[in-house]
Parts: structure tokens; C-alpha cells; sequence
């Protein structure tokens, strides 16, 4: 017989086994691992193998699109060299436009861009195989610019024959800076002869005007205030001038911008009218207003009065 303490601990164990059963089947689930089947295993093989012979991607420009007559999907055969020895076949992913380049705007952008690992295969010599790492050139950015002849220094001195060049040009070296300093030359000239234009139209003006600034003089009015008006009158001459100008270069953007781009086939901005430079030239036109107004009126203003009044 069994003692009751043992028949109590043994009744109590059966009692927890159900509970314990579905403790276990809620608690535990089957992870279904990979698919063994025969049919699972032909399909990952197959997808494998379309990835592995499916051509890659590479991006072409607009223009050489437009050339070749080639679309997004059409399969392409690029190669590194005019034989043709160094090929591979290409699917056109997506068409881009070149970003515009002052320097290369006359150029005709037959580009294209792809992964640097299809790169680098296209571009290895099989009978070489440093060729693919190799590099002949490495752009490097300094966390400051100003140490960029130390860094040159450094390298050169490390690591000889290898040279280190600044990929941005000099001031005076820009072809750019060149071309601003052309610009501002054909802008003193424009300017100084607008305003000896200015100048004459306001001397005609203070002449037609001579019998009524002796009435005026004969008035009571002084020197002063006649220059005064002409000096606003100068500015107001000026500042309708300055606008139409600023105007006439706005409506005219655009124009020029198509012309340009459509001759030279680019998205280049060739004309841009910003506010910095109409405020500029109106900034420029008051004072040329004043001062050729001021100098066409004082000839007449410092003669005596009868002078002015006598026909």
C-alpha cells in the first residue's frame, strides 16, 4: 500500500500533466524551415539562374538616347575599346539628363553610368590582373581647404610618384573669373554710354526749357530749388529707365535660354535676371540720373538771367 503523502504527490503530478500539455502547445510552435521539396528547390534554382544571366543595369543620357534611338529595357552591348575586343551587354535601366557643365556645353553628352563592378569588368585586361586595382586617379576632400599645398607637400613626400593636384582652379586661373572681368568692362562701357546719352537728352531739355526757367528765376525761385526739381527729374528719368530695362531682361530670359539650349542641345541656364542684380542696376541708374541731370541744368542755371529770358 501506498503511504497517503506519496498518493497525494502523485495525484497532484497527474494533475499538473494537462496543464503542463497545453502550456507546451501554446507556448512551442513549429518553425517550418527551408522547403525541401523538389518542387521549391527547381524554383529558387531557376530564379538563381535568371539573376545570375540577366543582363546589368546601366543609366544612358538623354542625348545619346536620342542618337542611337534607344528606350528604357533595350538591351545595349558597351565596350572599352574602338575593336571591340572588351564587350558586355547592358539592359537601359533609365534615362538621365547630364548635368549642365559651363565647360562642356558645346560638347554632344554620349554617356553612360553603371555599377563600379561592371565598370571595373568591362574596363579589366584579362592578361593583366593588377588592372582591376588598379586606379590612375582619387578625389580626395580635405576637412579644410586651406591645407591643401600641406597635404600635397605630405603625400608627394610619403609616397613617391604620386601627386596631388587641386581639382578646383585658382581665382586667377578660372576661365570664369576671365570672362566676369569681360563683363564688367562691357558694362562700364554701356554704362558710360548711356549716360552721355542721359546727359544729351537732358541738355536738350534744360534748352527748351530756358524761357521758363527765367520766368521762374524772374519769380523769385532760386538756384537751389531748380536744381533741386532737376535733380528728381534725373531720378525719376533714370529709375523708368532702370525698370524697363529690368523688365525688358526679364521678359527676354527665357527666349534667350531656349534659343541657346535648343542650338546646343542642354539644360544649361545661359540667362539668369536675379534680384541682386536689378536692384544693382537700379542702385547704379539713380545716381547717373542725378548727376546727368544736375550737369545738363547747371549750364543753363549759371548763366545770368538775362541772358536766360532774352530771345
Amino acid at each position: 500500500m501506498m503511504e497517503p503523502r506519496k498518493r497525494r504527490a502523485v495525484v497532484a503530478a497527474l494533475a499538473i500533466l494537462p496543464a503542463l500539455a497545453k502550456f507546451a502547445a501554446f507556448g512551442v510552435r513549429h518553425v517550418p524551415g527551408p522547403c525541401q521539396t523538389p518542387a521549391c528547390g527547381a524554383a529558387a534554382y531557376a530564379q538563381r539562374a535568371a539573376q545570375a544571366t540577366e543582363p546589368p543595369a546601366v543609366l544612358i543620357s538623354r542625348q545619346l538616347a536620342a542618337r542611337a534611338h534607344l528606350s528604357q529595357g533595350d538591351l545595349v552591348t558597351l565596350g572599352s575599346d574602338p575593336k571591340g575586343t572588351r564587350r558586355a551587354v547592358f539592359r537601359i535601366a533609365g534615362i538621365y539628363e547630364p548635368t549642365p557643365d559651363p565647360m562642356r556645353f558645346t560638347a554632344t553628352r554620349l554617356e553612360a553610368r553603371m555599377h563600379l563592378p561592371d565598370l571595373v569588368d568591362l574596363a579589366a585586361d584579362p592578361a593583366d590582373p593588377a588592372s582591376r586595382e588598379a586606379a590612375t586617379t582619387i578625389n580626395v576632400r580635405l576637412a579644410d581647404a586651406a591645407d591643401a599645398t600641406k597635404f600635397a607637400t605630405d603625400l608627394a613626400a610619403r609616397t613617391p610618384g604620386v601627386t596631388a593636384r587641386l581639382a578646383s582652379r585658382p581665382r586667377d586661373d578660372d576661365p570664369f573669373a576671365v570672362l566676369d572681368r569681360f563683363h564688367i568692362a562691357i558694362s562700364a562701357v554701356t554704362m558710360a554710354g548711356g549716360t552721355a546719352f542721359l546727359l544729351a537728352l537732358m541738355v536738350i531739355r534744360a534748352e527748351e526749357r530756358r524761357e521758363t526757367v527765367g520766368i521762374l528765376r524772374l519769380l523769385g525761385i532760386s538756384r537751389r530749388t531748380l536744381l533741386l526739381s532737376v535733380a528728381v527729374e534725373g531720378v525719376a528719368i533714370a529709375a523708368l529707365g532702370a525698370v524697363f530695362g529690368i523688365l525688358l531682361a526679364f521678359a527676354t530670359e527665357g527666349l534667350v535660354n531656349r534659343i541657346f539650349q535648343a542650338r546646343y542641345d542642354t539644360a544649361l541656364v545661359f540667362v539668369r535676371v536675379t534680384s541682386s542684380i536689378a536692384l544693382r542696376s537700379v542702385l547704379i541708374a539713380a545716381p547717373l540720373g542725378i548727376a546727368a541731370g544736375i550737369a545738363a541744368s547747371w549750364t543753363l542755371l549759371r548763366r545770368d538771367l538775362l541772358s536766360i529770358v532774352r530771345r
